[in-house]
């Protein structure tokens, strides 16, 4: 019979080589906990967080599992303060939708835009998760091994063989592929994005014969044939983001839960519009609308967005809601966390199975 286990998974210390996605808006600690009493790996997705909830967040994990968790992090670098003279075109842009949703006049946003990353690496290592990993540029060498000799296993995303390269150097535990079918925020840091949009089983072979350190396929997987393929790939995990969502311990909203298991294909476009990043999700009227419309700089557009996001999604209006999703958002499912990760170890059996069968 075919076993689904790694070397990945011994290193991981987790009994399956799934891991979900940390997805800021969705990974709740009680999604962590279903997923790694499960036998993957749940993951903690605290680019916005402060540190003293992260802290909070981890002590929640912990109060219900000693089993492995990941903490992610945004290493991009913030941009200086936006003068109120910049913001304007980008404040017009959102002004009349404001107004609309019932919302006071939207103001020039002022830094800090996002968490200190400092405080918030001073956290991971105060939590001390099994894995940390990290998204949207790289982390100091020395920063990566301070981490590893507490026992903590470093995972970084890359979205072309380059930056797989340069995370070999740093000396990760393994690399997350991003492909371009992805939900979410594109991971690129050494290239434009948008030249950087390789899916996910041909950049999973391109990065494979490349290196030598472990790779997760990250990507449009949704089922267990997508997780049979990525591991005859070569990969020895998948991450999966977007099959999590409608999930009853994601915390989404019921709005973005709604719209991800009404997709019937793929609906996704990438769009820079609510965070000032590219980032994969479901087009609605505030995708549409805004494409050529001004923006702030990442993270400052995210902080403009924020409170109208916040408003739709309470309203129950899909309409300014950033509803982030990969391509295959129509084989979504509503399952609990850990009946979720059941189906896709028996799915994934059941094709590995098969494809053994054509051995014979």
């Amino acid at each position: 019979m075919v076993k689904l286990h790694t070397p990945l998974c011994d290193r991981l210390g987790i009994r399956l080589p799934i891991i979900q996605a940390p997805m800021a808006s969705a990974s709740t600690a009680e999604l962590v906990v279903a997923v790694s009493k499960a036998g993957a790996l749940g993951s903690l997705g605290c680019a916005y967080t402060q540190p003293e909830t992260m802290q909070r967040d981890a002590e929640a994990v912990r109060a219900h599992t000693h089993l492995p968790f990941n903490v992610n992090l945004f290493a991009s670098i913030a941009p200086g303060e936006v003068g109120t003279a910049a913001q304007r075109g980008a404040l017009d842009a959102v002004t009349g939708y404001y107004r609309e949703l019932g919302l006071p006049h939207p103001e020039p946003v002022c830094a800090p835009y996002a968490p200190d990353l400092e405080t918030q690496l001073r956290a991971v290592e105060a939590i001390r998760p099994a894995v940390f990993t990290f998204h949207l540029g790289e982390l100091p060498q020395s920063r990566v091994r301070r981490l590893q000799s507490q026992g903590v296993r470093v995972g970084a995303g890359a979205t072309c063989v380059a930056e797989a390269e340069r995370l070999e150097a740093l000396g990760v535990d393994f690399i997350v592929a991003q492909g371009a079918e992805a939900g979410g925020h594109r991971g690129t840091y050494l290239r434009d994005p948008y030249d950087s949009m390789t899916g996910t089983f041909a950049l999973v072979r391109l990065i494979v014969r490349k290196v030598k350190t472990p790779v997760v396929a990250a990507g449009g997987i949704m089922d267990g044939a997508g997780i049979a393929a990525a591991l005859a790939l070569g990969a020895q995990a998948a991450q999966l983001g977007t099959a999590f969502l409608p999930s009853p311990e994601s915390g989404v909203s019921r709005v973005h839960k709604d719209s991800v298991l009404a997709a019937r294909e793929d609906t996704t476009l990438i769009t820079e519009k609510f965070s000032g990043k590219p980032a994969r999700g479901l087009v609605n009227r505030f995708v549409r609308e805004m494409r050529d419309a001004p923006q702030l700089p990442f993270p400052a557009q995210n902080v403009l967005t924020g409170k109208l996001r916040a408003a739709s999604a309470k309203a129950g209006n899909a309409d300014f809601v950033s509803m982030w999703a990969g391509q295959a958002v129509a084989l979504s499912r509503a399952l609990p966390a850990a009946d979720l990760v059941a189906a896709l170890e028996a799915e994934t059996l059941e094709c590995l199975d098969r494809l053994a069968a054509l051995r014979r």
